[in-house]
This record gives C-alpha cells, structure tokens and sequence, in this order.
C-alpha cells in the first residue's frame, strides 16, 4: 500500500495516514488479520515523527479497525457488524457535508449518486 501524505494539507498527517489505511483496509489492499508495521518502522519508511504514527493507531483502534497487541503490534480487526456508536458517529459526520451539499443545490439523487462513485472508487470498479 502506498501512503500520500500531504505536508501543506489543512488536513493534520495523523488523520491523512489514518484516512488512507481505512481506504487500504476497505479496497482491499490491507485485510483483516494483517499487522501494520511497528509504530518505528512506519514513521521511519514515511519520514514522520512515531507519535504520529502511534497516534493515528491509536485513534484506527479507538474506532475499532485495528487492535494494538502488547509486543505484537497492530492488527487488523476482523470486519463485524457495525455497532450503534459508530453508526452514530458516522451519521454525525456525514451530517454536515450533506447540509452542505444540500445549501449548494445538489439534490438527493445527485447526493446518492456521488456517495455511489465514491463506493465504486474505493474499491477500484470505476
């Protein structure tokens, strides 16, 4: 998987590596089961601060997509049913962008259809 870290992005680096190893995992590229690389090696291949690293795992792991194993390192979880706090939260934010869209004249088809070709990007059908 190759990671494209933005450095002039508003989008903080943590949340760019977290972002592409959710797509990774999601198109297929990192599957459930598979171990990240240790916090070190990563930073080291990416030629970013660990506690970057170690903080995008950390929230990957708050959410539930990987677990950190003492002296194992991060794994990939296992794909379950989603649960209700993270439906919720995921609700929470689409609910902006949506509004958003809404305020500048995409209709509910229009809407629908981008969430479609965004699905079929992801995971490479497009």
């Amino acid at each position: 998987m190759i990671i494209r870290i933005e450095p002039e992005s508003d989008i903080p680096i943590y949340t760019q590596l977290t972002n592409q190893i959710i797509e990774g995992i999601a198109n297929g590229e990192i599957c459930p089961g598979d171990s990240l690389p240790s916090v070190r090696a990563f930073a080291a291949d990416l030629g970013m601060n660990m506690h970057t690293v170690n903080k995008s795992y950390h929230e990957l792991e708050k959410r539930g997509i990987i677990e950190i194993v003492p002296k194992s390192g991060a794994v990939i979880s296992p794909i379950k049913d989603l649960n209700p706090s993270s439906y919720q939260r995921i609700a929470a934010e689409f609910r902006p962008m949506v509004a958003e869209a809404l305020v500048l004249g995409m209709n509910t088809e229009r809407i629908q259809e981008l969430i479609s070709s965004i699905i079929l990007n992801i995971k490479g059908q497009n």
